[in-house]
């Protein structure tokens, strides 16, 4: 049972390894506009050997905030752990390599008290624009975002480095995945689930966070051949929720994605962004393909921290 001053927002970072990070993240909410004494952070070691203790520490004269550690088992079983030990009546997710703007919390509120049994997705922005790799990551998710919606789709979701939602509702559905789902497809089956139990998507552009993820080449590659693994498991799931089988999106959805780029990056990125989403694609495909038709979870947490 939730205590009756229980703050407004749970805010949870799950965290492995990353401490510079963290620490950034940490400073953004002790930033938020929402009065510090409306929201709780909850950071949840995933297992690393090394919990982050003293960066903590360092925030508790700012902000509400404690440390949780639970099992390793990748970013999604962190959350549930942090879950049960949060006291908001909103739960707000993040990642360590993200940081919110100040206003973060407050449109979050403002949509859930028009919308209080939606599961909230806020905008995603690359803080490192320098780097392709990172961009054209972060275009792939928008155009995603953007087709989805724009189709009405099922398969439509939001990344779970910025959505919020009641914690009442969050337990309902089930909290993630943790024992028969790829860690890299936590967030479709989260929205998934969250959309079969009737309660709405919304999308909140004022809600915005500012992504950190120093993609090498290699990295950006095996991020989305991940994905792609991660994918066998989400259709998986689906299938025995309602027997549905996999179907390509129709030719225009690639051509749409591979132009995207134009339409939203510098002119002289726009290229080289697009090849990059092009070469997702085929990593996406590649993994899909190579992923087991047995892999058991343990298998799938080889990619829990991206």
């Amino acid at each position: 049972m939730r205590e009756p001053s229980e703050p407004t927002f749970s805010v949870i970072v799950p965290t492995f390894r990353r401490p510079a990070a963290l620490a950034r993240c940490l400073e953004a909410l002790a930033c938020q506009t929402l009065p510090p004494e409306r929201f709780e952070v909850v950071v949840a070691d995933d297992g690393s050997g090394a919990p982050p203790h003293d960066v903590v520490a360092r925030f508790k004269a700012r902000i509400s905030v404690r440390l949780v550690e639970a099992p390793h088992g990748g970013p999604g079983a962190a959350r549930n752990v942090a879950a049960t030990r949060a006291n908001g009546r909103f739960l707000a997710l993040t990642d360590d390599d993200c940081a919110p703007e100040p206003t973060w919390l407050a449109s979050l509120e403002r949509t859930l008290t028009s919308h209080p049994e939606a599961l909230v997705g806020g905008r995603v922005e690359n803080a490192l624009v320098e780097n392709a790799m990172a961009s054209a990551s972060q275009l792939l998710i928008g155009y995603l975002y953007e087709y989805f919606a724009r189709v009405r789709s099922p398969q439509r979701f939001f990344t779970t480095n910025n959505v919020a939602c009641s914690a009442r509702a969050f337990e309902e559905v089930g909290g993630f995945d943790v024992e028969s789902l790829a860690d890299t497809a936590e967030d479709r089956d989260l929205c998934d689930r969250w959309s079969r139990s009737g309660r709405p998507l919304v999308y909140d552009a004022d809600a915005l966070v500012h992504h950190h993820n120093p993609f090498t080449l290699a990295a950006f590659l095996r991020c989305h051949f991940n994905y792609g693994q991660g994918a066998v498991h989400f259709h998986r799931a689906r299938a025995r929720r309602d027997g549905s089988r996999v179907r390509l999106e129709p030719f225009g959805f690639y051509t749409g994605m591979l132009a995207y780029p134009f339409r939203h990056e510098r002119p002289a990125r726009a290229p080289i962004c697009a090849v990059l989403v092009a070469l997702s694609q085929l990593s996406y495909a590649a993994g899909y393909l190579i992923e087991p038709t047995a892999a058991s979870p343990a298998v799938s947490r080889r990619a829990s921290r991206l």
